[in-house]
C-alpha cells in the first residue's frame, strides 16, 4: 500500500506534512482535494479509518462554517457530511493514509508516526524545528 495525502497546497500545515513525507524517502499519491474532492462514500471511509466523527473533521477558519451555522449541536453527522460535500473547503487537512494508519495531521509532525522511515530532523516553513522521535 502506498501513502496518500489529501492536500491543499495553499495550507502551510499541508505543505509541511507533504515535505516531511518526501524527506522521509516516500513518494506519496497527492490528492488536491479541493480540485478532486472525495466522494461521500470515500469521506465516510476516511472518517472511519481515522476514527473521527464528522464534526472533528470540520475546518472553521477560511470556510463558510459560521454562515452555515455548523456549530449547531442538533446537526446530524449526515448533515455535516452533506455540508462537506457541497463545500470541500470544510474538510480539514491534511489527511494522510499509510500502511501504519490514517490521521488528520495537525500539527504536521503527527505524520512522522505514520511513516516507516521518518525523517529525524525537520524545519517547518515558519522555522520551527521538529525532532523525531521527540526529545
Amino acid at each position: 500500500m502506498s501513502i496518500t495525502i489529501y492536500h491543499n497546497p495553499n495550507c502551510g500545515t499541508s505543505r509541511n506534512t507533504l515535505t516531511m513525507i518526501k524527506s522521509s524517502g516516500e513518494d506519496p499519491d497527492v490528492i488536491h482535494y479541493l480540485e478532486t474532492p472525495p466522494s461521500r462514500e470515500r469521506l465516510i471511509e476516511l472518517l472511519a479509518m481515522m476514527k473521527l466523527p464528522p464534526r472533528a473533521l470540520l475546518r472553521h477558519k477560511g470556510t463558510p462554517y459560521d454562515e452555515l451555522t455548523l456549530d449547531d449541536p442538533t446537526l446530524s453527522d449526515d448533515q455535516l457530511i452533506d455540508a462537506m460535500m457541497v463545500h470541500p473547503i470544510l474538510i480539514n487537512r491534511p489527511i494522510v493514509i499509510t500502511p501504519k494508519g490514517s490521521k488528520l495531521c495537525r500539527p504536521s509532525e503527527q505524520v512522522l508516526a505514520l511513516l516507516e522511515r521518518p525523517v529525524a530532523h525537520f524545519v517547518k516553513e515558519d522555522g520551527e524545528r521538529v525532532d523525531y522521535p521527540p526529545k
